[in-house]
């Protein structure tokens, strides 16, 4: 009997691995996802969003400038 509670913690510390830290984290509601504006002279400048399809929107928004070299969306933790 004690052979099959052992792999039963086992099946349950696999299980823990394969969650993302997303999921195991109960204080976190939501992810962050940082927008990064390249200028042409060199300057940049970065904003971070909870919403990622609010971030596609303002980095979308920023290329249309002329000043804008280009720009870069990444998950922050």
């Amino acid at each position: 009997m004690k052979k099959n509670t052992s792999k039963k913690k086992a099946a349950n510390k696999k299980a823990l691995k394969k969650t993302s830290r997303m999921s195991r984290d109960r204080r976190r509601k939501h992810h962050h996802w940082q927008v990064t504006v390249y200028y042409g002279d060199g300057e940049k400048f970065a904003r971070v969003y909870i919403d990622r399809d609010r971030a596609l929107k303002f980095a979308e928004r920023q290329k249309k400038s002329p000043v804008v070299k280009s720009t870069r969306i990444m998950e922050v933790d």
